[in-house]
């Protein structure tokens, strides 16, 4: 009841807004909208002609800050303002000339407004993410890079974490994704809660759900490209942030024209505080593991948690001349948990220390060359480690279980850009890396020790063409990518396509294809390993028991834009071959069943935005039909996916009135796939007699989000943040996960992972 009149309170909270907005202005000669300004703001812009000779964009609106001004200005051209003192403000293109090969591709994208004027969309179906103009979501203060992802339509997570994005049913092994360049293989802090990333040193974001650029391989779902500022500031920025969970800060130092040093850093304040937040992230992370079990059935006490996260990452930028550039990038992210265990009724205190660990460390070098005008070539080195380590006694057994989970990834990469004509680019490289993965598995009672290593070596060679047409309402990237693995001998041929046409002035045809593939995955062997909190490894394709995954993908779809409102409806086939049971994590009759088959996914992704003077509203809709076919099993019939989310609805508004910021958003969707047991016989030869495989479906889901905040200038190059979200604001009780366990008397035990409750968190930051 509460949640049908609150959903009727919102409508009409929409309705109204909607009522008494302004409309949108069309577009306008820059030049008239900085005369206005000046006018309004007392203020001067010096820039040279050409620099904004024959730019249009829309007219910001009139209420709000000179500073938000601008941003809106930016977002919609290629310029850049500098604030030269209270009065004169400079103007220049955002990127210099004869830098790095991104000038290219910028040249020949125009980008729109998708959700808000931080999240894009280009021309090559690409979703674009610049966490530095980020605005405000629901349920977000602050930028974080792989919850934003989240608001995208046919991208979300079913079990609330950004260590499971689900990109149009694809396991989050599936998604590609790239730290400048270089492939992380930790994604979350708090063991999946919060992106692992600093978005403060991001220049920008790429999510491509199809039609990749042939530069990218692996990631049969996804690629998500994170890209660091690449070019030299002209002052000093910096920032220092705290919210209920941690403390961060960033700094871009120029040195000199030549010489500047980026850095981020973020820790974790839980070891220290526990505030809200922390208890009730505490709570859904371990819900489901022996730090959290408190049933009677329970023969052992868990004491002393302590648990911290921190990363730290930078990149230094030498500008060699103007025509050579050197670049070193790092980043390093940790995870630790450690608790006392003991056994109950015990007089003399025998605890012991069990403990997980998750680190990513990456970092990498590359040299930029600017031949002439039209031609430049690009050098890259890079290498990314991950480890995972966990201890984990069994008081009452008398047993200690070691599990460790190590990958070695390292690479060289070479790419050439020439800039054919003004319409016609072409991109040609090669890549080569080197991905080793060790598992680990040592236990004491009985006496066990398995340590296996796995190498595999890739070559790939790469071309590109990205032509558009004279009159700008046609553009079109091909491109084909070839991989060779060494140790089966095997190769593999890509070709990906994105095209779209823009006809009756206002809409645009989007079609993509890709075919893909990758030789890393992640899987299960116990739902209980690394203490039931990290239960996923990585492991490589043997062509056996772990094949390569491969995809193929093709979508087409409408888009309409005009005066600030966009519709936009996208309908794909998908098909993904190679997978197992082992890393589809299933908790029924198939949990220890070694198999390998496939999944096929078609749907529709639908999405109708609309900028007013103050506020964007946005409805988003996604529908998909995700079934899996192993020819061993379930009689070689289909069965449902379990990542199967047939409707997923999201429905957001921003609002901005002077420093306030507004944000409230309602999330829906249908309920996983679930298998339940048999009820006439429920148990079998000592094991659960389960029903069809993922025959039924748990409840619908339901969250509301909410967010605001408030900046405060303290003086003309300082301002503060005020922030206040609030995750599932009506504490609706969602059940995301449903298994069953056979206990020692043949009783069935039924076993449920909740969502978060009601999340507050509080942030305050200045930046400088």
């Amino acid at each position: 009841m509460i949640k049908k009149h609150f959903i009727a309170f919102l409508l009409c909270f929409n309705f109204c807004i909607l009522f008494t907005s302004a409309q949108t202005e069309g577009k306008q000669s820059l030049i008239t909208i900085l005369t206005g300004i000046e006018k309004q703001h007392n203020v001067r812009f010096s820039y040279a002609d050409k620099t904004i000779k024959g730019i249009e964009c829309n007219n910001p609106p009139i209420d709000i800050s000179l500073k938000e001004k601008l941003k809106h200005i930016e977002t919609q051209t290629l310029l850049k303002f500098k604030l030269i003192d209270k009065r004169y403000i400079s103007i220049k293109p955002r990127l210099k000339q004869n830098t790095t090969q991104t000038i290219q591709l910028l040249n020949e994208i125009v980008v729109s407004n998708y959700l808000t004027q931080s999240v894009l969309k280009d021309n090559y179906g690409n979703i674009i993410i610049e966490p530095e103009k980020f605005n405000i979501l629901p349920g977000l203060t602050e930028p974080d890079i792989l919850q934003t992802i989240q608001a995208i339509p046919g991208v979300l997570s079913t079990n609330e974490t950004v260590s499971n994005i689900n990109v149009r049913g694809g396991t989050h092994d599936q998604n590609l994704i790239l730290w400048d360049g270089i492939k992380m293989y930790q994604s979350g802090h708090f063991f999946g809660l919060i992106s692992a990333f600093s978005p403060y040193l991001t220049n920008r974001v790429l999510l491509s759900k199809n039609g990749t650029s042939a530069m990218h391989g692996d990631g049969v779902s996804s690629t998500i490209d994170m890209q660091l500022d690449n070019t030299l500031n002209d002052s000093l920025s910096a920032g220092i942030g705290l919210n209920l969970i941690h403390i961060d800060g960033y700094a871009k130092l120029p040195i000199n024209n030549k010489l500047e040093l980026q850095l981020t850093a973020r820790r974790s304040i839980t070891d220290y505080i526990e505030t809200p937040t922390y208890n009730q992230y505490f709570k859904r992370v371990f819900q489901d593991t022996d730090i959290n079990n408190n049933s009677e059935s329970n023969k052992t006490i868990v004491a002393n948690e302590a648990f911290y996260f921190y990363d730290f990452g930078g990149k230094l930028l030498y500008d060699l001349s103007k025509k050579n550039k050197l670049r070193f990038n790092f980043i390093t992210t940790y995870n630790t948990l450690n608790y006392l265990e003991n056994a109950k009724n015990t007089i003399t205190p025998n605890a012991l220390n069990s403990e997980i660990e998750q680190r990513n460390l990456a970092t990498g070098l590359s040299y930029n060359r600017q031949w002439s005008n039209s031609f430049n070539s690009n050098f890259q080195i890079y290498a990314s480690n991950y480890k995972l380590n966990a201890i984990n006694f069994d008081v009452i057994n008398n047993q200690r279980l070691i599990q460790k989970n190590e990958v070695l990834d390292t690479g060289v990469k070479f790419q050439t850009n020439y800039k054919i004509s003004k319409t016609l680019n072409w991109t040609n490289g090669y890549q080569f890396f080197e991905i080793g993965i060790t598992n680990l598995e040592d236990v004491n009672n009985p006496i066990f020790r398995s340590n296996i290593k796995k190498v595999i070596r890739s070559h790939s060679l790469y071309s590109e063409a990205t032509l558009q047409s004279k009159n700008k309402n046609s553009n079109i990237r091909a491109g084909i990518r070839s991989n060779y693995i060494n140790k089966f001998n095997a190769f593999f041929i890509e070709p990906r396509l994105s095209l779209n046409h823009r006809f009756l002035n206002h809409f645009k045809l989007e079609v993509l294809a890709e075919i893909k593939s990758q030789t890393a995955s992640q899987i299960i062997d116990r739902q209980n390993d690394f203490l039931g909190i990290e239960k996923r490894r990585w492991v490589l394709a043997d062509n056996s028991k772990n094949p390569i995954i491969k995809s193929k993908q093709a979508s087409i779809g409408v888009h309409y834009n005009k005066n600030k409102l966009l519709i936009s409806a996208e309908g794909y086939l998908k098909q993904v071959n190679g997978i197992t049971t082992r890393n589809q994590g299933f908790q029924n009759q198939y949990q220890f069943v070694n198999a390998t088959g496939k999944y096929s996914v078609k749907g529709i992704d639908f999405l109708i935005n609309k900028q007013f003077k103050n506020m964007t509203t946005w409805l988003s809709y996604s529908f998909s039909n995700n079934n899996y076919k192993f020819k061993s099993l379930n009689d070689g019939n289909d069965f449902p996916n379990s990542l199967n989310i047939n409707n997923a609805i999201t429905f957001a508004n921003t609002y901005v009135i002077k420093n306030f910021k507004f944000a409230l958003g309602l999330n829906w969707h249908s309920g996983i796939p679930v298998t339940i047991p048999n009820k006439t016989i429920p148990v079998v030869d000592n094991k659960i007699n389960f029903e069809l495989p993922n025959s039924k479906n748990l409840n619908s889901y339901f969250r509301t989000d909410f967010s605001t905040t408030y900046t405060l200038k303290l003086s003309n190059s300082k301002n503060s943040t005020i922030g206040l979200s609030i995750w599932n604001l009506l504490n609706k009780k969602n059940t995301i996960n449903t298994y069953y366990v056979l206990n020692e008397d043949d009783s069935i035990s039924k076993i449920n992972n909740n969502s978060l409750g009601i999340t507050p968190n509080l942030s305050f930051k200045v930046r400088f």
